[in-house]
Parts: structure tokens; C-alpha cells; sequence
């Protein structure tokens, strides 16, 4: 049976489930629902989800998945909303590895199948992208912790530095000198290691479509959707801050941590409000994404208009 977990964004504040709780709900997908996310299994759906949520609650609507596929930044297949949707069927996701390296004490590379091993979760998380649009998606996927626990981090380690395939031949856009390729995020150790934190490896209860991150992907909701990088083959632990790709390009207007924060604008999109993809009106930005009962003491004495 699938877990969907109660969350923030699900409540009005004073309905929120308490932390310990919303941690504890958890449970596996067994053999045959994980199978499923394979994509020459035989085309089935995963198993129905139990909804777990406060009384009464007032929820977000999920974002309809067609929205959800077609409406997408991933710049290696295209600057357009809709060009990674119609482009992304050349990136080849099998076989797939994740190297996890750097400071720990048991580097191991992961393929795909083994990856689809770990306690697979239902999570239902708002995404937030900076241009100020966001969306409410079901995501598949499990705690990054896990994997971070197999390879056991040393006492050096500090950061999680992530990177993106480079396969120019499938990524057409990896051909130009748009951006540095390839795409590369980080995040400090104690991020990473937070339960919030998933390696999303499908949506919708279905396989993680190319266009989304295919096979797998980060998935951090109370960050900007700019560091959930996608089509993961790296993982690096790491001592020192590790570079990022839009922090590389400008500096002034993405910092490293690009926590969600109405109170820091980008110089191009004020962040006090969103529009839900779908909606007409705007609403306002929540500090975090809506998380801050789950994340705001990570930056405790941490002054977030500096370290944005």
C-alpha cells in the first residue's frame, strides 16, 4: 500500500499534522507497484493510494499531470515551456547509473533497478519555480537520506554537489553555448539529509517521464525549482561549496541556496505572489514554500536576504 503524506501545503496553518507524524506515515511499494515504474514492465497503474490528511483540511488541488508534463524547464531540450515535452523523447534512460563519490566512506555506483529497490513513497509536494508559477505534484520517489546513509559520509563531508547528464547527441541544446553544461546543483549536507529531501523517481503514480527528469531526479519543495536537478548521474560529497549552474551565470540574482522567500525578490519576478499553473489569480508566496514548520530551523541565525 501507498502512503500519501499529509503535508504543509495540504492545510491551513493552524491544521498542520505535527512533524513527528507527518515522518512516521510511511510504506513500501512491493514488488509489483515498483515493478510498474519500470518502463518495459506491462502497462499498469500503481497501486491506489491511502489519503492521510487533517480533518477538514483545505487542500491544493493537484496540478493536472498533462500540465504537469508539458509545461517545463529543462533548458537542455529547449527555452520554451513545451520544448522539453516534444524534444525529450531522444534522451535514453536504460541503462542508468548514479556515481556517489567524494567524502564518504563507501563510493558506490547505483543503477536504475537498484535504485527502484529503495521504500518507495507517494509525496505531494507544491513546486515553485522563481519565474513565479507553481504547481502541486504527486511525486514518487524516496528520501535522499537513504542513499546518503549506504555510502556512509565522513566527518568531511559538508555538501552534496549533484550533476546532470551530458549527452549532447540526446540533449540538443548541450550543443550551443547556452549554458555550462553539464548542469550542476548542490546542497549543504544537513539539506540533503532532511526527510523533505526526495530522489523522485516517478509522478502520478507512472514512470518519471524524460521531460521531467527522467529516471530520476532531486526533489527539494522548499527551494526554488531550479535546484530539483533533473536526469541525475552524479552525486559528489564534498567539503567546500560546491558550484552551481545559475549561480555560476549570475551570481547577483541566483544564490546558492534559493530557499522560497516572498521577501527576496529576483530582479525580474517580485516573489510575493504566484500564479498556480491553471489559475487565474495570483496568491501569495509562503516562506518556504509552505515548509517552514519542517525546514526554517536548518537556518536558524542564518540572515536568508544575504544567503538567498
Amino acid at each position: 500500500m501507498l502512503l500519501r503524506f499529509p503535508r504543509a501545503s495540504q492545510a491551513r496553518e493552524d491544521e498542520v499534522t505535527p512533524r513527528s507524524l507527518f515522518l512516521s506515515r510511511r510504506s513500501l511499494l512491493a514488488g509489483a507497484g515498483a515493478a510498474a515504474l519500470f518502463p518495459d514492465a506491462a502497462a499498469a497503474a500503481l497501486q491506489a493510494p491511502t489519503t492521510l490528511r487533517p480533518q477538514d483540511a483545505k487542500l491544493d488541488e493537484v496540478t493536472p499531470k498533462k500540465s504537469a508534463t508539458t509545461y517545463n524547464n529543462f533548458y537542455e531540450f529547449g527555452v520554451a515551456k513545451t520544448d522539453p515535452a516534444e524534444a525529450a523523447g531522444a534522451l535514453r534512460t536504460r541503462p542508468w547509473e548514479v556515481v556517489v563519490e567524494g567524502e564518504v566512506a563507501k563510493p558506490k555506483t547505483f543503477g536504475i533497478e537498484e535504485l527502484l529497490t529503495f521504500p518507495l513513497e507517494e509525496r505531494i509536494y507544491r513546486l515553485r519555480c522563481v519565474e513565479a508559477w507553481s504547481m502541486v505534484i504527486p511525486w514518487v520517489g524516496f528520501p535522499l537520506a537513504e542513499l546518503l546513509k549506504r555510502v556512509e559520509p565522513t566527518g568531511s563531508a559538508r555538501y552534496v554537489a549533484f550533476q546532470t547528464l551530458h549527452a549532447p547527441d540526446q540533449m540538443p541544446v548541450q550543443r550551443t553555448g547556452f549554458m555550462e553544461w553539464p548542469y550542476v546543483e548542490g546542497l549543504r549536507l544537513d539539506e540533503a539529509m532532511h526527510p523533505l529531501a526526495i530522489l523522485a523517481v516517478g509522478m502520478y503514480g507512472d514512470v518519471l517521464p524524460n521531460q521531467n527528469g527522467a529516471p530520476v531526479r532531486l526533489v527539494v519543495p522548499w527551494k526554488y525549482g531550479f535546484k530539483s536537478i533533473k536526469s541525475i548521474v552524479r552525486i559528489r560529497l564534498t567539503r567546500d561549496l560546491p558550484p552551481t549552474t545559475w549561480n555560476r551565470m549570475q551570481a547577483s540574482e541566483y544564490g546558492f541556496y534559493a530557499n522560497v522567500n516572498p521577501d527576496v525578490d529576483h530582479p525580474r519576478w517580485s516573489q510575493a505572489t504566484e500564479r498556480r499553473v491553471g489559475e487565474f489569480l495570483r496568491r501569495k508566496t509562503l516562506p518556504f514554500n509552505g515548509y517552514a514548520e519542517e525546514v526554517a530551523s536548518l537556518y536558524a541565525g542564518l540572515d536568508l536576504k544575504a544567503n538567498f
